[in-house]
């Protein structure tokens, strides 16, 4: 009997535990686990899985935000390659219209040179025309002092008139 009741007496250095005893604060446990798990377990685990919903929310919004980042940083760069493209082609043509215009000017002053190397040549003309008719009066004039002075009035007025022509038309022809 000894080592039945020594069963629920344990021994210890301080002192004893009694089985009622151990019983008892096993069934306390039992009851505070109880109670734990209704009153406090529950709501912490309900908390903890609010917050891991709301973790994983704010993952799944970080996500599609990075995502949405993503897509406009790359529509960004083809916003840029296309403006830089534009801005070349504005270059290009610029550039293009700058050499159109470059031979345009050449053009009209080339031309502005040719009306007035034109211009020039039939001002030359005129001027040698009006040379050569003046020539020509002064030689008839001439002429007409010489033959005077070596026929000395042995011609009539009519006579001197008709050899005049006559010279006037030969020094036409030579020219």
């Amino acid at each position: 009997m000894q080592l039945l009741e020594s069963g629920f007496i344990i021994q210890a250095e301080i002192g004893g535990l009694q089985g009622g005893n151990m019983l008892f604060a096993i069934i306390s446990f039992l009851a505070l686990l109880w109670l734990l798990r209704k009153y406090a377990w529950g709501p912490l685990m309900n908390k903890m899985e609010e917050r891991e919903n709301h973790i994983a929310n704010e993952i799944d919004i970080a996500e599609k935000n990075r995502t949405d980042a993503e897509k406009a940083s790359r529509e960004a760069n083809d916003q840029l390659k296309a403006t830089r493209q534009e801005a070349q082609q504005i270059i290009e043509d610029a550039k293009k219209a700058g050499v159109e215009q470059e031979k345009a000017i050449i053009e009209a002053a080339n031309q502005a040179a040719a009306r007035l190397k034109k211009s020039a040549e039939e001002d030359i003309t005129r001027e040698k025309e009006k040379a050569i008719e003046a020539l020509q009066a002064q030689v008839a004039t001439l002429s007409v002092q010489i033959a005077t002075k070596v026929i000395e009035k042995e011609i009539n007025a009519k006579d001197q008139e008709q050899l005049i022509s006559d010279y006037i038309k030969e020094v036409g022809e030579e020219r």
